[in-house]
């Protein structure tokens, strides 16, 4: 393995060039580097032509099967938290459900945090086998534990992310302590640093590709975000915003639930740093970070299993408990994390006001599990809600009729599918959500032949994939609208319903969770460096990932329409010699940006047999 800077001093030394890239300092300063951002060649990034869809533009996601494309990566895969792997416990859906595949089946190694906190010593990587492959569970640093996700995670960037600025608190102290967590973190990755790739998860790892690069782990890095990206002005109220972006775009690849994310994230990098994007892909001195959507979804497969299987006599008890209430009645059903990002106060307003006008005419199941107990803003919340729900009962309730029944209690996949089923109506209208997985279960659970409805948030990604002829959309922070769409459900006619079920219905059987995570996964395996050493001919130039292919073809057929030509037509050899020039300069400036990557390279460099002795190109730098 050679690294790339080493490899093109030693092109140019043979050459005589003087021009090759130069090795970055690693003592340049954060305004140094703002400075380096900020001044970028434009044309740099117009020569990414190639790459993801642009991303304002969604595309079309073909079925597939998911097993046979995924690339065979060995990867590490790093979130906050990991799945149990016990067989005993119910699976718990989304990260879970997607990853646990791809860590048993495929060798790879998941990092997470356990339940215990540490002294802040570092330690060999704990690794357990599960499967084919393994599980550390690190001990957080204690110290930091507190400021990292309760602090700067959850009470500075949740409520960012999700564009609620009111809800922000947090302290420098912090911050701090984020990136203390991250770096610890990182270091603890480095016993594995010799792995194919790394797939790190969501908002509490925002800068760990930044410190695994630090630490010369040079693998390919990507990461994908589980909530929204909001708008560059409200970005930028997290203290150390722009440090925090520059840090992402360490990575390799960066995933996104929604075009609508993608495109805010693209936007903050030209707000704040004067960075564009040129078909998802960004330039920087580091290298080329590409931007993609990948929408989340489910198992339907799975959900099937779960309405088919058997419950434990204490759960069957408490679905049947549930049911009881409403009988043959209609009801609605809401399923949320007790947060304040959910909206279950004005999904409440808007059942008030539609009793108001409609009494007794449908009850709602609110199931809703405390989270973050122990921060007092989330307290608060689920003191609001009980009042407001409290107060609904009060006003439109009688001694045989409940209109809101309310419940802490968690459940099972298996339980929550029969109760998503014998609901009319599901209730999705977070203020803000990165997807919502809750909107594809409560799809999946119904029955083909008498579906409920489906009432969405237009605000949560799941939005984006079901449009209004499917879901009824809504603006949450609107309680008529959800009153109104709630009204719409509770009558809608039986072919309509169906029309509406079975096309989402097609969506998230056309791209399952296991599809996002191949996509995921084969995405990343693009930004392996390999060296072509067969069919490109200048030591230390290669492409990174496939996104260079086309300028790589541009500059062969250049070469080859040059080639061709009779140097007795001078004019004409003139013309292809200045076509050729411009294509070997579109990709070799592209290629240049790789200079700190490990390449793969031939231990025979010699020049292929065949190439002119005076070729276009060479020299040309």
């Amino acid at each position: 393995m050679v690294r790339i800077h080493d490899a093109l001093d030693t092109a140019t030394s043979a050459s005589g060039s003087t021009s090759g890239p130069t090795q970055r300092d690693e003592t340049v300063d954060e305004a140094a580097f703002d400075q380096h951002l900020d001044e970028i060649p434009q044309e740099l990034n117009e020569q990414a032509d190639a790459g993801p869809s642009d991303p304002a533009v969604s595309a079309e996601v073909d079925c597939r099967d998911a097993v046979n494309q995924q690339p065979d990566l060995k990867l590490v895969v790093i979130s906050n938290r990991v799945a149990p792997f016990d067989p005993n416990k119910p699976q718990t859906g989304g990260l879970a459900a997607a990853l646990e595949p791809v860590v048993q089946r495929s060798g790879a190694v998941w990092i997470g945090s356990s339940e215990n906190r540490g002294d802040g010593t570092e330690r060999p990587l704990p690794l357990v086998k599960t499967g084919a492959g393994e599980v550390a569970r690190l001990e957080l640093p204690a110290k930091d534990y507190p400021g990292y996700y309760r602090g700067f995670s959850n009470s500075t960037l949740w409520p960012a992310l999700h564009s609620l600025p009111g809800q922000m608190l947090g302290s420098d102290e912090d911050y701090d302590s984020y990136r203390n967590i991250n770096d610890f973190i990182a270091r603890a990755a480095f016993d594995v640093r010799d792995r194919d790739g790394f797939w790190v998860h969501d908002y509490h790892l925002l800068p760990l590709g930044a410190a695994l690069h630090d630490l010369g782990i040079e693998r390919p890095t990507g990461f994908f975000l589980h909530t929204p990206w909001p708008a560059p002005d409200m970005i930028e109220r997290v203290p150390n915003h722009r440090e925090l972006m520059k840090s992402m775009l360490k990575y390799d690849l960066l995933g996104f639930q929604t075009n609508w994310d993608l495109n805010n994230f693209a936007a903050g990098l030209r707000t704040h740093f004067g960075l564009e994007s040129k078909d998802g892909v960004v330039t920087t001195e580091r290298g080329q970070t590409r931007l993609q959507k990948f929408p989340i979804g489910i198992d339907p497969k799975q959900f099937a299993e779960y309405l088919a299987a058997d419950l434990s006599p204490a759960e069957q008890e408490k679905v049947s408990s549930l049911l009881q209430n409403f009988k043959d009645a209609k009801f609605a059903i809401g399923v949320d994390r007790l947060d304040y990002t959910k909206g279950i106060d004005k999904r409440v307003e808007g059942l008030d006001q539609l009793l108001k006008t409609e009494p007794h005419s449908i009850s709602l199941l609110q199931i809703a599990p405390s989270s973050r107990a122990d921060v007092e803003e989330y307290q608060k919340y689920k003191d609001h809600v009980e009042r407001a729900i409290n107060n609904v009962n009060n006003e439109h309730g009688t001694d045989e009729w409940t209109p809101i029944h309310y419940t802490n209690d968690s459940f099972s996949q298996a339980a929550l599918a029969r109760l998503y089923r014998a609901a009319k109506i599901g209730v999705v209208t977070p203020l803000r959500d990165g997807m919502n997985l809750v909107a594809k279960e409560y799809v999946a659970a119904q029955d083909p032949q008498d579906p409920g409805v489906l009432v969405l948030s237009k605000f949560a990604g799941a939005a984006e994939d079901f449009d209004e002829n499917e879901a009824l959309l809504v603006d949450p922070n609107h309680p008529e609208e959800i009153a109104a769409a709630i009204s719409k459900a509770a009558n809608m006619p039986l072919e309509e319903r169906v029309t509406r079920w079975r096309s989402m219905m097609d969506k998230i059987e056309s791209f399952t969770i296991h599809d996002w995570s191949a996509d995921n996964v084969r995405e990343l395996d693009k930004s392996r460096v390999t060296v072509p050493a067969d069919q490109f001919h200048r030591l230390g130039l290669g492409w990174t990932n496939e996104a260079q292919m086309p300028l790589f073809r541009r500059h062969a057929e250049a070469l080859a329409t040059y080639n061709e030509i009779d140097p007795a037509d001078a004019a004409l050899k003139e013309a292809a010699f200045e076509d050729e020039k411009k294509a070997y300069e579109a990709l070799e400036a592209s290629l240049i940006q790789t200079q700190d990557r490990l390449w793969d390279l031939p231990v025979d460099t010699a020049p292929i047999d065949g190439r002119p002795e005076q070729e276009p190109g060479a020299g040309l730098d």
